[in-house]
């Protein structure tokens, strides 16, 4: 009989969701076009950045170090005059401005170090570290090709041979659709078990439930199992059509492997949700309880930013969390080729913190719907 039950209201709990076209739409956009614009567009990377140039110089060597932006990271850039350089900041038309300046080729082939003045548009933080970094590069790289016609060319006593594992073209595109899909997984499964609870509430039919004859555990596992085969469902279909199929990602290991390990995660988030369900008493105070988990959860789990570069207390208290044992055994599974035997102390983890949180929000759920009964 509570077998039965949980299977009639996970059914209930499926179909709830099929006529919420909102919460509908955003499961196909986070798993759809979610992915594919984390991929293509990643905050820490140059993508047709505007440029433009002051050439006081006007030599051969000002129009190769010209000649040398392009797309992608850079449009092509504009020529304009010194008058034209503070207005075109000040308007936000370029991010960068390269001054080079009166006999600048002249002075470097007698031998003196002219400067280059390079303006950044600093308020488009994420493209001004990058851009001004590349850009340095660039210039540097033009001016040593075009001395070294004049000069002999010195031979550098080590030679680097770098092999990038993994990913050898260093594809940015690679990690960011990857890890999109990771960090989707952890946010719907709060959100739509957290939602779905909190819209019972709202619409009066978690009065109904306790008037029949139905525990809380069944509440609970039916909406665990029901939104995580959703979450699992859609997971899935985004890893292998837009991962793999738009995106072309290759992936390396075994992707049943890694929906094991996302489902075990899925248990642990969806019994968070339930939680911050019980807690909030409106959607708005569960949106504001939300971001304040979900942030933390993703952003000091490794997935945006590496754990080695946290402070060792950061890296010690999120190992109680289940997104950061999720991403350690996802990005060994689907990048590095990992099997079990590798990845099988994370699924434990995922497994003894999953069984944590459902007896905690079992505990309080029981005593919250005991509270309205």
């Amino acid at each position: 009989m509570a077998m039965m039950n949980i299977v009639r209201l996970g059914v209930k709990e499926l179909r709830s969701l099929a006529s919420d076209g909102v919460m509908l739409v955003l499961i196909a956009y986070v798993f759809s076009l979610g992915v594919y614009v984390a991929a293509t567009v990643l905050p820490e990377t140059l993508h047709k950045a505007p440029i433009a140039i002051v050439d006081e110089d006007a030599s051969p060597l000002s129009l190769r170090i010209a000649d040398s932006f392009y797309p992608p990271h850079f449009q092509r850039p504009v020529m304009i005059s010194l008058a034209e350089l503070d207005p075109g900041l000040d308007t936000g038309t370029y991010t960068f401005v390269l001054d080079i300046p009166p006999d600048f080729q002249r002075d470097l082939l007698a031998g003196r170090r002219p400067s280059v003045q390079l303006n950044v548009d600093a308020n488009r933080i994420s493209q001004a570290f990058t851009g001004s970094a590349y850009i340095q590069v660039m210039v540097g790289q033009e001016v040593t090709t075009f001395l070294q016609h004049d000069r002999p060319n010195a031979v550098a006593p080590v030679a680097l041979a770098l092999r990038a594992r993994y990913n050898p073209s260093l594809t940015e595109a690679w990690f960011g659709a990857v890890m999109e899909i990771i960090n989707d997984v952890t946010m719907l499964s709060i959100i739509l078990t957290g939602a779905a609870l909190i819209r019972e509430r709202e619409r009066g039919t978690i009065e109904h439930l306790l008037a029949m004859p139905v525990s809380p555990f069944e509440i609970m596992v039916a909406k665990i199992w029901s939104m995580g085969l959703v979450v699992l469902f859609a997971a899935t279909c985004s890893l292998v059509l837009m991962a793999q199929g738009v995106l072309g990602i290759p992936i390396a290991g075994s992707i049943a492997l890694f929906l094991v390990g996302a489902a075990l995660n899925i248990f642990a988030t969806t019994a968070l949700g339930i939680l911050i369900g019980t807690v909030a008493r409106s959607m708005q105070q569960f949106g504001i309880i939300m971001i304040l988990i979900l942030i933390p959860l993703e952003v000091l789990s490794g997935g945006l930013t590496a754990r080695d570069s946290m402070p060792e207390i950061v890296r010690d208290l999120m190992m109680v969390a289940p997104t950061t044992h999720f991403v350690i055994l996802a990005q060994a599974i689907l990048y590095r080729g990992a099997g079990f035997d590798v990845v099988w102390p994370e699924l434990l983890a995922l497994a003894v913190i999953g069984g944590s949180f459902f007896g905690v929000t079992l505990w309080y759920f029981r005593k919250a719907m005991t509270n309205m009964a």
